[in-house]
């Protein structure tokens, strides 16, 4: 099986399958003789607000400085202690999953130190908004809020990456986690569905452009995104439907064949079926 670059926008094209859990946080303050050996079973991300830490991960140290975003993958053994007399952070733990996949952001390369001026509008949204939660009221303070200044963090960090403007280096390739599945053998695959959605796709097409077996492919797209290759397609076509409906230049009857519909009436009912309105009535 050939490997190719994996590529971020797959998450936005399944952004609705997309669900964030947040499980703990907390602000911690520690002085100079703090040092911890940890792994958590889940993601973390470390906001660092006074004095700067250094983490060790496979014996490289890794310095993260005030503003800086800390990115660690689950199960990611670390030791991390304090440069100076005093160093702060906040940590939120999180899972970040697309339907049943709970690892797919382990398919980028996103684990290490993000720099703070890479990010610093979406980190002070998200502090503040955490100061707002620990010591304010609930009219002042909002758990969902707080989701929602996350989520902007690790778009803004998925963005950067997709842009090359930064890879993270706690992890190189050799020692990346394996989760099941492999994105980057369904690169072409996503390619294939996206120029061809003029027409019926069959499932043996996208196993032959992957180069595996029909049966393992199933099962390989399952176990990587968490849907099925139908559901998959599926998605893609109410995407562009969306977008198609949106530009307000097409029939319904054109954007029907444009996505391989025999008639618009079986557009229509799949349409409706996804967004609880018809076509016609979608603003």
């Amino acid at each position: 099986m050939y490997t190719r670059p994996v590529n971020r926008s797959i998450i936005d094209e399944l952004s609705e399958h997309v669900t964030l859990r947040m499980s703990s946080y907390l602000e911690q303050a520690h002085d100079g003789k703090w040092i911890e050996h940890k792994s958590h079973s889940d993601y973390d991300l470390w906001f660092i607000t006074a004095g700067s830490v250094k983490i060790t991960i496979h014996g490289m140290e890794h310095i993260a400085a005030p503003g800086d975003v800390v990115f660690f993958y689950p199960d990611m053994p670390y030791t991390a202690s304090a440069t100076g007399e005093l160093c702060q952070f906040i940590y939120m733990h999180f899972d970040f999953s697309i339907s049943e996949q709970r690892r797919i952001l382990e398919q980028f390369q996103l684990s290490g130190i993000v720099p703070g001026k890479r990010i610093c509008e979406e980190t002070a949204l998200f502090i503040s908004s955490y100061q707002r939660l620990k010591h304010g009221s609930v009219a002042s303070g909002s758990p969902l809020y707080l989701k929602a200044t996350l989520l902007l963090v690790i778009s803004k960090i998925l963005e950067l990456h997709g842009q090359g403007l930064y890879n993270g280096e706690f992890l190189k390739d050799g020692q990346r986690n394996k989760t099941e599945g492999n994105l980057g053998v369904l690169q072409g695959v996503f390619q294939y569905v996206d120029a061809n959605l003029h027409r019926p796709i069959r499932v043996h097409e996208l196993a032959s452009i992957a180069g595996v077996s029909e049966k393992y492919f199933i099962s390989l797209f399952k176990k990587t995104l968490g849907i099925t290759p139908g559901q998959y397609m599926n998605q893609i076509k109410m995407n562009r439907a969306r977008d198609y409906l949106y530009e307000k230049k097409y029939t319904i009857q054109q954007i029907a064949g444009f996505l391989g519909y025999p008639d618009p009436f079986t557009f229509s009912k799949a349409f409706k079926k996804v967004y609880h309105v018809p076509p016609s009535k979608f603003e």
